[in-house]
């Protein structure tokens, strides 16, 4: 499908505070007694994430990205676009949402095409969905994960 371009992220470019982390991710901090101008998710939601993401790359070796955010006017253009730049994107999966279009887009690299087939990326999708209907954009996002990850296997 698409082939990566690793890095995806030079360390250099990183804000004040970010790291890229032995497993690829992003990590950011801020300073002590700063406020996030406007933290888009709580605490509890960010570590919902990340915990579900790194329980799913454990348990299938499949390397899980979630993006939240534009994806264009056509998301499926957006989407592929956006998943030729994610680490490792021959053997992972992207689960990108864009909130204000209501699109859900799925890509699964070459390498893991057969475990990450379209049953599994459409169970994805189906299991996302009923929460973003509730208005529960994170909720989604770990079911769509935990049921991917489980079809995958090892």
């Amino acid at each position: 499908m698409a082939s990566s371009k690793w890095p995806a992220v030079v360390e250099a470019d990183l804000p004040h505070g970010y790291a890229i982390t032995s497993s690829g991710r992003v990590s950011g901090v801020h300073e002590a007694g700063d406020v996030f101008k406007e933290a888009p998710f709580r605490d509890v939601e960010r570590l919902m994430i990340d915990n579900v993401l790194t329980e799913a790359t454990r348990a299938t070796k499949v390397r899980f990205t979630i993006y939240i955010g534009d994806l264009g006017a056509d998301p499926a253009a957006g989407a592929d676009a956006l998943f030729a730049t994610t680490p490792e994107a021959a053997h992972s999966v992207l689960i990108a949402v864009s909130p204000n279009e209501k699109a859900i887009e799925v890509r699964s690299g070459r390498e893991v095409a057969d475990r990450a087939n379209d049953r599994v990326c459409q169970l994805g999708v189906t299991a996302a969905s009923s929460s973003f209907r509730q208005g529960q954009l994170i909720d989604g996002l770990v079911s769509a994960v935990r049921v991917m990850a489980a079809a995958i296997g090892r």
